[in-house]
């Protein structure tokens, strides 16, 4: 089993040196995993490599500050977090001209960049957490990579919705979840003068989603799982993420030292921001949700027609 898990990943390896069509990898390593494995073991290897495929900006941006925390030393000239910015615009010149991302997909980063950054501005300027270490690229104590941290979740989120062809529905009124989406942004400023309103969010967000499937497609069938859990599932490794990268003191939390683990309410936050960044994204992209209710075979035409629509 070991053996067939090595050769599935080692032609994952070589397709990805190769080619940069996501629906040409899914189907020779699909092909090669369902020949090797059981069926559910192949669905979840399959799904496992996609969400792999999905977060591969994130994954690339991590590595970078774990790396370079490793072997960065004091006396040379360019300091950590400046090269970290560097790496960071390098990552993203280098998704576009091999065209992992799509340019559509890179407006919608930029708006997280920027978004991002802002709220970096304020956390930082209020004493929610500190960047440490000195550096020229950095602006009110906030170094300029910390806007691709959040750009990599929006390039989580519209990867992942292009790699799994996925579907929204029904989907709640658009208008509602940009209000939505919108009280949960002020809500992290707000709360440092105001009353948090935290918990009616996490309300609001399962009467607004509680009936909202996310459908998603493996090879040729359509699974599909509450929004609310999808979100929940994503804050996990996120927050896992973000304990990766506090270990390496690269940002630090109020009172927290490099190996204290954060804090698990912080996964709500994590939850909170996912809807935030993923109304974003819909501000681009439309087609993916619907406000009817679909069926697996719906969800499946849907994906079929998307790719005739890229063969023509």
């Amino acid at each position: 089993m070991l053996n067939r898990l090595s050769d599935i990943l080692s032609l994952a390896i070589r397709i990805v040196m190769k080619e940069n069509s996501t629906r040409s990898i899914e189907r020779q390593i699909g092909n090669k995993v369902r020949a090797n494995l059981p069926f559910g073991l192949a669905e979840f290897v399959m799904f496992g490599l996609k969400q792999a495929w999905a977060c591969l900006f994130g994954g690339l941006l991590l590595a970078g500050i774990i790396v370079s925390k490793l072997i960065w030393q004091d006396d040379w000239a360019l300091v950590r977090y400046d090269a970290l910015v560097l790496y960071a615009v390098g990552l993203q010149v280098a998704f576009l001209y091999f065209k992992l991302e799509t340019w559509r997909e890179a407006r919608v980063i930029l708006l997280f960049h920027l978004t991002g950054t802002v709220m970096e501005f304020f956390k930082v300027s209020a004493g929610s957490w500190a960047y440490p270490e000195e550096a020229v690229l950095k602006i009110l104590g906030v170094p300029l990579f910390s806007g691709f941290m959040y750009a990599s979740v929006g390039s989580y989120i519209a990867r992942v919705m292009r790699i799994f062809h996925m579907t929204f529905a029904p989907y709640p009124p658009f208008w509602a979840t940009v209000v939505f989406a919108t009280a949960i942004y002020i809500n992290f400023f707000s709360h440092h003068f105001l009353p948090d309103i935290r918990i009616l969010l996490f309300a609001a967000s399962l009467l607004l989603f509680m009936k909202t499937r996310v459908w998603f497609i493996i090879g040729q069938r359509a699974w599909w799982m509450p929004m609310p859990v999808a979100g929940f599932l994503v804050a996990i490794f996120l927050w896992i993420a973000e304990n990766i990268g506090t270990s390496t003191g690269t940002w630090l939390y109020a009172g927290q030292a490099m190996l204290d683990w954060v804090s698990l309410a912080k996964l709500g936050s994590w939850y909170l921001l996912l809807f935030v960044s993923f109304v974003t994204v819909t501000l681009v992209f439309r087609n993916e949700l619907k406000a009817d209710k679909i069926t697996q075979e719906e969800a499946l035409q849907r994906q079929n027609a998307s790719d005739e629509k890229l063969r023509t």
